[in-house]
């Protein structure tokens, strides 16, 4: 299963809906947000798994500001615990 259909299954997000505006993109330190929240999107587009692994999915300042950070009403903070909920599942620890 890719990831945008394991997104859309356990969130009911359904990531195509971004539009690339980058409104979603926060200013936090890039110690603690190494994968930008665009960038995070398109990551799961093409299922790269690298995502997994990030520091941005595993950080929990960045799930707390990604909360409201899409303009087009996604919930980004759900869309990255349900990572980390992958993550685990597979055994990947963070970066």
């Amino acid at each position: 299963m890719s990831l945008r259909t394991y997104i859309l299954k356990e969130t009911g997000q359904d990531i195509r809906r971004c539009q690339g505006c980058a409104s979603c993109n926060l200013d936090i330190d890039h110690d603690i947000l190494d994968v930008p929240l665009e960038s995070m999107i398109q990551m799961i587009i093409l299922n790269d798994d690298e995502i997994l692994t990030s520091r941005t999915v595993w950080s929990e300042i960045v799930v707390q500001a990604a909360r409201y950070a899409c303009q087009r009403n996604l919930n980004l903070s759900a869309i990255i615990l349900a990572l980390r909920a992958e993550a685990q599942r597979r055994g990947l620890e963070p970066d």
